[in-house]
């Protein structure tokens, strides 16, 4: 048995010894004694009786020791704008932070909505929550007014922080208005509304209401605010799952369990040391940036960058889609977190840009999101030399559940594999109608969890247990386990493979087929840059594939002949690899995939426009243009 299979099994088969060890890499004020509770599953209690604070594990404990290093280091190719904040700096802004928001009345227990750019303020003000108790619900910044409403509704918070504008690709987004409109429909209202001015758009501020963030700092500028200790089981924060429709489903996420959660995978999985820094490129609307922008990388004594841009912007707002690069030799970075689709998107720039820079500082690229292709895993290996490792979790579990622990023992990734179960999870395939447990290799089931799950995992539901246990637990017949949605698969090395959403197979004449898998297919034709494949509903089979290119060549686009060839080869390919039944009825080349500012693609969205029906909330949508080429072509 390897180390790190060692370590796994010491996780699932005796947890409490595993956990408490894993409690010694954070400060408490009262340790714990009692580390886990499992009296009322699928419910867990991690460290019950133990009092701790996030704010002090991210930023107090460390100003001792390394109070001038470099923290949040803020880099805006929107603004032009690169400020890097030390421990002390930081742990003076977010005290002035803090003290603004108890002015506005905010205390302990209380929810503060939080709708905003990636500006270091973002940060401050979810740190000030997590030092006074508050529990913070960030919304993605630039949400629409009515998915916005529904989640003022949810979290009924007392305070709103939140900015003029936010700015994406030069293109500046008020939200203010967005902001009026959604405390218009909702039928909550908070009792005050703090404002950020970046000076980028108006505001009309509403009297009583409207707070500008300016004076009232200056205002507490000296403030000394202590931390308020929290009972570990106490709520830490609430963020909603991306995609949500009707009634908003708010994960709620302890605030010990956590932290151990968050210190362990910094150490064990990302193998982040004290004094580096760290890299995400994703954004604090998403579960990404509260565990591994703001907390992790903080909890661990790293710098971590904050970015606002494209991956193809730089300093200057010109074209530059080696930006990331120079920022990692800049800032000597060692660990960096990015999406696959970014990496697809840097996959059209000129590679020499992957050899520019000095990149010897990076020990690892981690990707996550959504499922990394193979074409493009190999593509971004070769041009930066380090290891890339996949990652899978989701926002109900907020760290990874499956990847490589190299800070264990180093294990090989396997392209196309996110890697094997992480420490903590007991991971399983099941057959979805049986559930019966898939052992041999190959065999495709639902991926689920079994419980109890371990720390950092969501507690429930906000305000609906049931809707918890009814959603995640009971989805499998027979089974009280976790379900992630998710059709996987096991090979003979214990490697597992996502292959997509269990509702996002496509069932073509009774065949079930998985759009991953048609997706990596196409993927792999060397002519192939990006691929979407969707299941559209047909009169005859059911449904059918339909398969949306973006060509390496623009040929493709302008050319009918380059096109019709093209389509052919990619027809052939999936019907030579996976079978006549998985080619699609049609491929459709389009200039670009509509996708989120996060990089998700928008497959829903796809679909729907496919079928004539309302693709619904696009406001997260980062081109506009790219839906409505596929409208066109459908």
């Amino acid at each position: 048995m390897s180390a790190y299979d060692e370590f796994q099994r010491r996780s699932v088969e005796a947890p409490e010894d595993f956990w408490a060890e894993q409690a010694k890499l954070i400060d408490w004020q009262t340790p714990p004694t009692r580390i886990l509770d499992t009296s009322r599953p699928p419910f867990v209690d991690w460290f019950p009786g133990a009092t701790i604070n996030l704010c002090h594990n991210a930023i107090d404990r460390h100003l001792p020791a390394r109070g001038r290093q470099a923290a949040l280091i803020f880099v805006s190719t929107e603004t032009g704008v690169e400020r890097s904040y030390s421990f002390d700096e930081l742990h003076a802004e977010v005290q002035r932070t803090a003290a603004v928001l108890q002015a506005l009345g905010v205390g302990k227990g209380d929810r503060v909505l939080i709708y905003m750019p990636m500006i270091p303020e973002a940060a401050f003000t979810m740190l000030a929550c997590a030092r006074i108790g508050a529990i913070h619900c960030v919304v993605f910044g630039g949400f629409a007014s009515g998915s916005l409403a529904s989640r003022i509704d949810d979290a009924t918070p007392k305070l709103i922080v939140s900015a003029d504008a936010g700015s994406r690709g030069g293109k500046v987004l008020a939200y203010k208005p967005l902001l009026d409109e959604a405390i218009r429909l909702a039928r909550h209202e908070p009792d005050a509304v703090l404002l950020f001015d970046r000076q980028l758009a108006a505001m009309d501020l509403t009297d009583g209401r409207d707070h500008l963030a300016a004076p009232l700092l200056e205002r507490h500028r000296d403030a000394r605010v202590p931390c308020t200790w929290l009972e570990s089981t106490e709520i830490s924060y609430t963020i909603y799952t991306s995609g949500t429709t009707g009634k908003p489903k708010g994960v709620q996420r302890d605030t010990g369990g956590y932290a151990v959660a968050l210190a362990a995978s910094m150490k064990h999985i990302f193998d982040g040391r004290a004094g580096e820094t760290y890299f995400s490129t994703s954004d604090i609307g998403w579960v990404v940036g509260h565990s591994y922008i703001v907390y992790g990388p903080l909890i661990a004594g790293m710098a971590s960058i904050m970015y606002e841009g494209l991956p193809t912007q730089g300093l200057d707002q010109q074209p530059d889609g080696g930006i990331w690069w120079q920022l990692v030799e800049k800032y000597k970075v060692s660990v960096m977190f990015s999406a696959p689709t970014a990496i697809r998107v840097l996959k059209k720039q000129d590679p020499a840009l992957l050899k520019k820079y000095d990149l010897s500082s990076l020990r690892a690229l981690f990707l996550a999101g959504e499922p990394l292709d193979e074409p493009t895993a190999r593509w971004i290996a070769d041009g930066l030399g380090v290891p890339i490792i996949d990652n899978y979790w989701q926002t109900e579990s907020g760290w990874p559940i499956i990847t490589i622990a190299n800070g264990v023992e180093k294990k090989p990734s396997k392209f196309g594999s996110p890697g094997v179960p992480m420490y903590g999870y007991k991971v399983r395939i099941l057959h979805e109608s049986t559930g019966e447990e898939l052992t041999r290799p190959n065999e495709k089931g639902v991926v689920v969890v079994e419980g109890p799950t371990p720390p950092g995992f969501m507690q429930t539901i906000w305000k609906d247990d049931r809707r918890f246990v009814d959603t995640y637990w009971k989805t499998v017949p027979g089974k009280m386990v976790y379900s992630t949605f998710d059709w996987g698969i096991r090979d003979e090395d214990g490697y597992f493979y996502i292959l997509g959403r269990t509702d996002d197979v496509i069932n073509v004449a009774g065949h079930r087929l998985g759009t991953r898998e048609i997706e990596e297919c196409i993927s792999g034709h060397a002519g192939v840059a990006e691929v979407a494949v969707v299941g559209v509903a047909d009169s005859l089979k059911g449904q059918v594939a339909m398969a949306f290119v973006v060509p390496k060549d623009g040929a493709a686009l302008a050319d009918d002949g380059a096109a019709r060839q093209l389509e052919g080869e990619v027809m052939k390919r999936v019907a030579d690899e996976l079978g006549a039944l998985a080619r699609p009825a049609r491929v459709r080349f389009v200039s670009a995939l509509p996708k989120t500012r996060s990089g998700k693609l928008l497959r829903r969205a796809i679909q729907a426009v496919c079928e004539q029906r309302d693709p619904g909330d696009l406001t997260t949508m980062d081109d506009p243009a790219a839906l409505e080429q596929i409208r066109q072509l459908s």
